[in-house]
């Protein structure tokens, strides 16, 4: 952090924000699933804390402050992934063709081979933000419902409330998207 040393409050941005560095690393982590991708976030949260760091201000929670950072940059991330289309309908028949002539014995069912992260990114994505966040603390970064509760700022029983709605819409819209692309649900047994 020496480098910000020309930096105006360089002194108050590094006593305030590196004593926290350990603790959005680890958030870091659990957002991306990846050492190494949990540094660049690490990096991009400094880099746009330090940038913004006018509109910080003095005796809030640095740490809550700096979480926030972190995961708008990760979300920010996300939106400039772009999708992929993991199988063409023709590879996706000569997959189920190849399963038959195996009578049924490949090691894996066509649909496990289809990704489904970007389509259910992209349905979090439509949902409201009040449903966004609490699906992405509570079903993406894994919190618990009692510390993302904390997180939010919401009462229990309304983040309970809320996570429930936001998993319907999120099922109605992802079984929506089966149906389009010509998947049909099972008879009920």
């Amino acid at each position: 952090m020496t480098a910000i040393a020309n930096f105006p409050l360089a002194a108050d941005f590094e006593s305030t924000t590196v004593p926290w560095l350990a603790d959005i690393r680890r958030y870091a982590q659990r957002l991306t699933q990846s050492s190494t991708d949990a540094d660049d976030l690490t990096q991009t949260t400094y880099l746009n804390a330090l940038l913004g760091w006018r509109t910080f201000r003095p005796g809030t929670d640095a740490r809550r402050w700096l979480l926030a950072i972190c995961r708008n940059a990760f979300l920010s991330g996300l939106r400039r992934r772009p999708l992929v289309v993991v199988a063409e309908a023709a590879e996706f028949e000569a997959i189920l063709a190849a399963d038959d002539s195996a009578g049924g014995r490949a090691t894996a069912a066509p649909t496990d081979l289809i990704d489904l992260g970007p389509a259910v990114e992209e349905e979090i994505g439509r949902l409201t933000e009040g449903y966004q966040e609490v699906i992405r603390k509570v079903d993406v970064e894994g919190y618990s419902y009692s510390d993302a509760a904390t997180e939010l700022g919401l009462p229990p029983g309304t983040l309970r409330s809320r996570i429930h709605r936001a998993r319907k819409l999120l099922q109605q819209a992802l079984l929506v998207r089966a149906e389009d692309a010509g998947f049909r649900a099972k008879a009920p047994v």
